[in-house]
């Protein structure tokens, strides 16, 4: 009886242990930003892209942005890039654009490979410092915003999605033919 309260004992502390860990940044090091959330400005940010020219976020104000933070070691992120690559064809010449920020931290040496060999033609912005995930408060990867003409983010989504579907192409031409 004495050893399971002890295991339970040290599975209760361990887990605080983990919650503290995790949570440290925001406990210790609050932050003046707050979370994104719907309606609120998409932060700017300007990051090199496969040729290291800047691009920056405000570049496309006017056009809806699937902004989407990935990294080539990320399964789920693998799993949606060719329905991504679809939308970006299916919408291409319309108000949109695709921008794929990724973290890796070897950057265009990995991400260039990558693209190519999964042919995949939307700009792809390299982040080895993660600012974007810091600056938009991300908790893994993918997560995508959904940004307006306004510069405004519309949804973040966690996970991979079918970026593909009738529903997402439909769901985008109604941002793009707002206002």
């Amino acid at each position: 009886m004495k050893s399971k309260i002890f295991l339970i004992s040290l599975l209760i502390i361990g887990i605080g242990i983990i919650v503290l860990l995790q949570t440290k940044d925001s406990l210790f090091k609050p932050s003046d930003m707050p979370r994104l959330g719907k309606r609120m400005p998409a932060p700017n940010f300007s990051l090199p892209d496969l040729s290291g020219k800047k691009v920056s976020l405000y570049e496309f104000r006017g056009k809806v942005v699937l902004l989407n933070i990935w990294a080539t070691w990320c399964a789920p992120c693998v799993e949606e890039m060719p329905s991504m690559e679809i939308l970006h064809q299916k919408l291409k010449g319309e108000d949109f654009t695709i921008l794929a920020v990724s973290i890796d931290e070897s950057g265009a040496e990995a991400v260039i490979p990558f693209m190519k060999q999964h042919k995949l033609s939307f700009t792809a912005l390299i982040d080895t410092k993660g600012s974007v995930k810091s600056l938009y408060r991300t908790t893994g990867v993918p997560e995508s915003f959904i940004i307006d003409r306004e510069g405004l983010t519309v949804e973040k989504v966690i996970g991979a999605r079918d970026w593909a579907s009738p529903e997402m192409v439909g769901y985008f031409r109604n941002l793009i033919q707002r206002n």
